[in-house]
């Protein structure tokens, strides 16, 4: 039977609503009872006692905030009556011992991936579009549009079609706005040429000159860690020529971060072409000579412990704390005790779980870097006027995210509980089995853009509000805090953890079901709807302030 209500732990101060409450009634839990002041709508929080001004507000057993004035046991908790409040945080000398779960139904379980010759193991095998300067950007879309209709790997067809036949009623003299075409009308599209060869993908950015040369160095190792991604078969790259990150740099990059790097790379510079339509022409031909060879590459079996998995979330809820992000946390508890790797990045969204982060990390300087990072990284937000605290969006807050400590101990749930072996700065590789941290914003697509480049080669993506975000390279599988959103957007949503809210399933039965999905998607028996759709996003971080 479904509960009303639920305490996250015993420390917490709040009660999390569960379903719809109203105002006078008397809600029962755990032998207590309390009478509400306010309607409390599910994925919302009341306070279990009277508070005063400046009281500390307790939820996952950490400190997210503190009462602005005094208010009533059962009262709502709202953006007037709460603020938000984070413990300081230290390192400290801590034994921390991990109780590892039961993996005996996945030892010696397989999926079959891309093997690359430095040992890494791809879930997908992609032709990559690389332009350094965004002068380049129109090329890479006349090229893209050519590819992927010709191919086979455009996603558009029905669209066209649909259009099409808004053209054809328009010149019969039929009302438009009487029509009722279905989107399936006429459609087509080519099967591709290439079985083996999940995507042709494109990376337009708006960087590699003007601004700072800063933020050209770091669109170098970005993209220098995208070519050298275990789902990348091959490279074509677009130069202007005259642009601050010169293809140099790029291959200084590349050899720094792989000196074995052997995959295809196609080079074309458009200054020194005879024409633009020259240098797309031979573009095409060298990238299809490329895709010739590299649909020779099959999938093969590999262990789990190839698997490389980021978790994230975004358009978050109140009920993502409490059942998407611990079942893909449970998930990732599996993986790491299978002996594979775990990213967790957003760090603005790790704001009051610092300490939890801290005391986790098996090594000393990897802790002081994660301090020195997240310090740094908060003061530059507050020198913009800013701050960690301003990270929840209306959306996040509407549906029950009052404060960021609130947001950030229920995001860091998707890293599980195991230790943390390592720290990376932005686009630093992973090179650790084990859950590793990555600096990013907590930007959707920031975050997803340097998880990859960090090596995550299939991504959880939890949301309770519904996004569509995708990586050009890397997998992105949804996975929904509630049943309302799988209903309501269930085309873009692949996994439904609302049974947990609902009672029907635990956060490890959960787990295991996220971790079987995993291995169908990384084998290409499943295709995640973010890939179906064609989903690539690709956003840069200057290293500016974003949240």
């Amino acid at each position: 039977m479904k509960q009303q209500v639920l305490k996250v732990h015993p420390k917490d101060n709040v009660l999390v609503a569960l379903t719809n409450l109203k105002a006078g009634q008397i809600v029962g839990y755990r032998g207590a009872n309390y009478q509400l002041v306010d309607d409390v709508d599910a994925k919302h929080k009341f306070y279990t006692q009277d508070m005063q001004t400046g009281d500390e507000v307790y939820m996952y057993g950490t400190l997210v905030g503190k009462i602005q004035f005094p208010v009533k046991l059962g009262t709502r908790m709202t953006t007037d009556n709460l603020k938000h409040a984070a413990a300081p945080y230290e390192f400290r000398p801590y034994h921390y011992e991990w109780q590892a779960p039961d993996v005996s139904k996945f030892e010696g379980r397989t999926f079959n991936g891309y093997h690359r010759s430095d040992g890494k193991v791809g879930t997908a095998n992609y032709w990559l579009f690389i332009p350094t300067v965004f002068c380049e950007n129109r090329n890479l879309d006349v090229i893209k549009e050519a590819l992927h209709n010709e191919l086979g790997y455009a996603v558009t067809a029905k669209y066209k079609n649909y259009t099409r036949h808004l053209v054809e009623a328009y010149q019969n003299g039929t009302s438009i706005s009487s029509l009722d075409a279905p989107l399936s009308f006429g459609e087509a599209q080519h099967d591709r040429l290439f079985k083996n060869i999940d995507g042709i993908k494109f990376l337009n950015h708006q960087g590699g000159c003007g601004g700072i040369r800063q933020d050209a160095a770091v669109l170098s190792k970005l993209l220098a860690a995208y070519a050298d991604h275990p789902n990348v078969a091959g490279v074509t790259v677009l130069s202007l020529g005259c642009q601050n990150l010169q293809l140099t740099d790029f291959a200084a990059d590349l050899k720094e971060r792989n000196p074995n790097f052997d995959k295809p790379l196609f080079i074309f510079e458009q200054q020194q072409s005879q024409s633009e339509e020259n240098m797309i022409a031979l573009a095409i031909k060298k990238t299809f000579e490329g895709l010739v060879e590299a649909n020779k590459i099959e999938r093969k079996p590999a262990p789990l412990s190839k698997m490389n998995l980021g978790v994230k979330c975004g358009g978050s809820d109140g009920f993502s704390g409490i059942s998407a992000n611990p079942a893909v946390g449970y998930c990732a508890d599996l993986l790491v005790a299978l002996g594979g790797t775990v990213l967790l990045a957003e760090f603005p969204e790790l704001c009051g779980a610092e300490q939890n982060m801290i005391d986790r990390t098996m090594e000393e300087a990897s802790a002081r870097k994660f301090m020195k990072l997240m310090s740094a990284y908060s003061q530059a937000a507050e020198n913009a006027g800013s701050g960690f605290h301003m990270n929840p969006s209306p959306g996040n807050i509407k549906d029950g995210l009052i404060t960021d400590a609130i947001k950030s101990n229920g995001a860091a749930k998707k890293g599980g509980t195991s230790p943390i072996v390592d720290v990376l700065d932005y686009t630093e590789p992973s090179t650790k089995p084990g859950l590793n941290l990555v600096c990013t914003p907590g930007n959707d697509v920031e975050a997803t853009t340097g998880k990859a480049a960090s090596g995550a080669t299939l991504i959880l993506f939890t949301t309770g509000l519904g996004t569509p975000t995708g990586n050009p390279i890397c997998p992105v599988i949804k996975v929904a805090s509630n049943n309302t959103l799988t209903k309501r957007m269930g085309d873009i949503i692949d996994i439904n953890t609302g049974p947990v809210i609902e009672g029907e399933k635990t956060i490890e039965e959960m787990g295991e079901d996220i971790l079987e999905y995993c291995i169908k998607a990384a084998s290409g028996e499943v295709i995640p709807k973010a890939v179906l759709l064609n989903q690539d996003d690709f956003i840069p971080w200057k290293r500016g302030v974003s949240l």
